[in-house]
């Protein structure tokens, strides 16, 4: 590994003030980059997947869309998203795990690999070479998926379910273009982040992560609720369950902000193995005491990112502990 400067050498600059922190506008949307830019050009996902073609209805304007409060329709249009836009042969996954909305977890990504432009001359890096850690890949594999067509980068995908990770194998085994790229490791403890994950000889561009941001399985019961309720515009008073997600994709005892808090503390023990850890936060209530527990770790820098897609608006929290005269080496 190349040196770097301890942690407690390297000054802290952990942004007091979260509303003025973030780099991007929330007016804006989706990254230009982002394949779904525009709107879905539904006849051509349905001629992909004719399955989806069952959920597609008329808006009121007249255009054709599909029920997002029915989760058959939501897994559909994404399966249809993958295989259309991103070129895979097959992508499917148990009901039981989370469907993940491809166009917004593609945005992390594209926002990653302007990040890492800042210290590679301005150009977006791109290769195997460039190694990325997926803390909780889950059953999609999506960031992987997205990361590999768009930027042939290579994964490491870790997660505390086995079945999850089995489900990441199949669609690898199904897709050449994913073969060599990806590598899955257990997570046998469920409290852990990074520790018995990462080794001393691996080298990642980045950490990236999706937290659970339930505390508890009522916390996760009254948030689909008040989901659905948004989506049929509180027309329903007893609204359907219809945001699929096992415990360990939506729980985490302590919820999205505890989760994190480990995550930053545990980063510190890796500051010669990641150029930058990141993870999204749902929540901008969230930042003020994520940035508290930063400041005790001492990052030599901190980034925090807003991104949103539709009506949602969601931000990236970046540190590094690599100096800047350094990371030239991370190239």
């Amino acid at each position: 590994m190349f040196p770097i400067s301890s942690p407690a050498d390297v000054p802290c600059r952990v942004p007091k003030d979260s509303s003025k922190q973030i780099a991007r506008s929330h007016g804006q949307r989706l990254h230009p980059r982002n394949r779904n830019l525009s709107r879905y050009l539904i006849p051509a996902l349905v001629k992909r997947l004719p399955q989806l073609g069952e959920f597609v209805q008329k808006s009121k304007g007249g255009e054709d869309t599909i029920d997002f409060t029915r989760p058959e329709a939501v897994k559909l249009l994404n399966r249809a998203l993958i295989l259309n836009d991103y070129g895979l042969d097959h992508w499917d996954f148990p009901p039981e795990n989370l469907c993940p909305p491809v166009p917004g977890r593609a945005d992390y990504l594209h926002h990653m690999a302007d990040l890492l432009r800042e210290n590679h001359f301005g150009n977006i890096p791109m290769g195997s070479e460039f190694r990325v850690l997926d803390i909780g890949v889950g059953a999609t594999a999506i960031y992987p998926i997205v990361g590999i067509v768009e930027y042939g980068w290579s994964f490491v995908g870790c997660d505390v379910a086995q079945a999850s990770l089995d489900s990441v194998k199949s669609i690898v085994a199904s897709n050449s273009m994913l073969q060599d790229h990806l590598e899955l490791r257990y997570q046998d403890d469920s409290t852990c982040m990074l520790r018995g994950i990462i080794t001393d000889s691996d080298r990642f561009v980045f950490t990236m992560c999706n937290p659970p941001f339930h505390a508890s399985a009522e916390d996760a019961a009254q948030g689909t609720m008040r989901k659905t309720k948004n989506l049929l515009g509180g027309k329903q008073s007893n609204p359907m369950l219809n945001f699929s997600g096992i415990a360990q994709e939506l729980i985490f005892e302590g919820g999205e902000v505890r989760f994190i808090q480990t995550l930053i503390r545990e980063s510190q023990n890796y500051a010669h193995n990641v150029f930058w850890f990141t993870t999204l936060v749902s929540k901008q209530s969230h930042l003020k005491g994520l940035y508290a527990v930063l400041k005790t770790v001492r990052p030599v820098e901190v980034k925090t990112i807003a991104m949103g897609t539709g009506n949602k608006t969601t931000r990236i929290l970046a540190w590094t502990f690599v100096p800047k005269e350094e990371r030239s080496q991370w190239r």
